[in-house]
């Protein structure tokens, strides 16, 4: 679907609350942005995520509001915010991995411990990274809260609050 200055709230930030949102960012005269798309389009085929199309021509405040400095540009939504990115044209095979890696399940679906799938159950990112840095000082669990982390900071998307704050806090323990 194409989406505009005037749709973009509704078709993507809000729409992105119930399923991934995929948006490319393209201009008729880009070359690279005419062989992209076609790609695009096969690879959501079949997969939960919707694809919106924003013309940086005709939506000048839209490519300046989302840092499109490059054409083209892919930015996927989840929750409101960009949770992932790619600037040019990439193969399908890249498309795919990038769309896996987008609809993958949720970090609360593979955790074991209670306390922990609790907090993202009821979506207390801020508990659940807390818990995971208490882990993380631990030499045994080190690891595993590390990995986890770094998963929660991509499903928040990385300038997410959350993310930066505790990426950082994450760094300053374990370096």
């Amino acid at each position: 679907m194409d989406v505009t200055e005037e749709t973009f709230a509704a078709e993507v930030i809000e729409r992105s609350a119930t399923e991934p949102v995929l948006v490319d960012f393209w201009a008729a005269w880009c070359k690279p942005c005419l062989r992209l798309t076609p790609v695009l389009e096969a690879a959501v085929e079949g997969r939960d995520v919707v694809l919106a199309k924003v013309d940086v021509e005709a939506n000048k405040e839209l490519a300046r509001r989302f840092d499109v400095s490059g054409i083209p540009a892919v930015k996927a939504f989840r929750n409101g915010e960009v949770v992932a990115e790619f600037v040019g044209a990439k193969s399908r095979p890249a498309v795919d991995a990038f769309l896996d890696e987008l609809t993958k399940p949720p970090v609360s679906e593979s955790i074991e411990d209670p306390a922990l799938a609790e907090a993202l159950g009821r979506g207390d990112y801020e508990q659940a990274l807390e818990t995971l840095l208490r882990w993380a000082d631990d030499p045994g669990r080190r690891e595993e809260a590390r990995r986890t982390m770094v998963d929660l900071f991509n499903e928040l998307g990385q300038s997410h609050d959350l993310s930066v704050r505790y990426r950082k806090r994450l760094a300053a323990l374990l370096y």
